[in-house]
C-alpha cells in the first residue's frame, strides 16, 4: 500500500530545495572571477568584461596568462602556464587569449610553452589544447617518466572549435577555421577551412576564386533584421504555417511595383 503523504515533510523538502538552489546561485556569483574581483588569482592581464565561471578548473601560472576583454570562461575550465605551479617562466606571457573568446565547460588549455588563441574564437565543451606531448623514445622507461616534447600552438582569430576536439603541440590553425567535434588537430590548418577526423583533414575550404568547395549544402542563415524586438520574435514563433505564409507573402503594393519594374525593363 502507498505510504500516507506527509504534507509537512513535503513542504520542508521544497523549502530546503529552494534554499539549496538559491545558495548555489549565490556561490556561483560570488565565486566567479573578473578583473574587478580576481579573488586569489593574479593574472598577468585580464580585460574588462571577462569572467571565469565558478567552480573553476585547475588554474596556475596565472602571472604568465593574459586574458583579453569580454571573454567567457565556463565552469571547470583548466588554464595552466608551465609544467607545475610556482615556476619562474620569465618575462613574457606563455598563454595569450584574445578578446571575445568563449571557452566551453570543462575545456583544458595547457601551456607549457607558448599557446595563443586569437580574438573571437568559440570553443565547445571539453576541448583540449596542449603544447606538450609525452615522449616514448626509451622503450625501457615508463612513458610518464620521460621528458615531454613541447611545441607552440597558435589558433587564429574567429575560429570555432567543436566539442571534444583535441589540439596537439605544433598546431597552427588559420583564421575563421572550423574544427569539427572530436577532431584531433596537428600541423597546419589553412584559413577558412573545415577540418574533421583523427587525424584531422580538410573536408571543406573557402577561397576567393572558388568560394566554398565542396559547395555548402544549406543556404546561409538570414540575420534578424535591425529593429526587430524579442516580443515580435516570440509572436512569430506562435504563428501557424498558414499565418506565417501569409505574413511572408509580398504586399499587393510591392507586387504592383515589381510588375511595373518588369514592364519598364521589357
Amino acid at each position: 500500500m502507498p505510504k500516507p503523504r506527509n504534507a509537512f515533510s513535503s513542504w520542508r523538502r521544497r523549502l530546503a530545495q529552494r534554499a539549496v538552489h538559491a545558495g548555489w546561485a549565490w556561490v556561483r556569483r560570488a565565486g566567479s572571477v573578473s578583473a574587478e574581483r580576481p579573488g586569489r588569482l593574479r593574472f598577468g592581464a585580464i580585460g574588462a568584461g571577462t569572467r571565469l565561471a565558478f567552480p573553476l578548473g585547475t588554474v596556475f601560472g596565472e602571472p604568465w596568462i593574459h586574458l583579453g576583454a569580454y571573454c567567457i570562461i565556463a565552469e571547470q575550465v583548466t588554464l595552466t602556464a608551465g609544467l607545475m605551479p610556482d615556476l619562474d617562466l620569465g618575462p613574457d606571457p606563455i598563454l595569450r587569449i584574445g578578446d571575445g573568446v568563449v571557452l566551453g565547460r570543462g575545456s583544458h588549455v595547457i601551456a607549457d610553452t607558448s599557446v595563443t588563441i586569437g580574438s573571437d574564437c568559440y570553443f565547445g565543451p571539453y576541448v583540449y589544447v596542449t603544447s606538450t606531448n609525452h615522449s616514448y623514445d626509451d622503450p625501457h622507461q615508463p612513458v610518464g617518466k620521460q621528458w615531454p616534447r613541447m611545441e607552440p600552438v597558435d589558433i587564429g582569430p574567429g575560429c570555432w572549435i567543436g566539442t571534444g576536439a583535441v589540439i596537439l603541440p605544433g598546431a597552427r590553425i588559420g583564421r575563421n577555421a572550423v574544427v569539427a567535434a572530436g577532431a584531433v588537430v596537428r600541423g597546419e590548418v589553412p584559413d577558412h577551412a573545415v577540418v574533421a577526423g583523427a587525424p584531422a583533414r580538410v573536408v571543406r575550404r573557402w577561397t576567393p576564386d572558388e568560394g566554398w568547395q565542396p559547395p555548402l549544402r544549406t543556404p546561409a542563415p538570414r540575420p534578424v533584421p535591425d529593429g526587430v524586438t524579442p516580443e515580435q520574435l516570440r509572436a512569430l514563433a506562435d504563428l501557424d504555417e498558414e499565418a506565417a505564409a501569409a505574413l511572408a507573402a509580398p504586399h499587393p503594393a510591392e507586387r504592383e511595383a515589381e510588375g511595373r519594374a518588369v514592364s519598364d525593363t521589357a
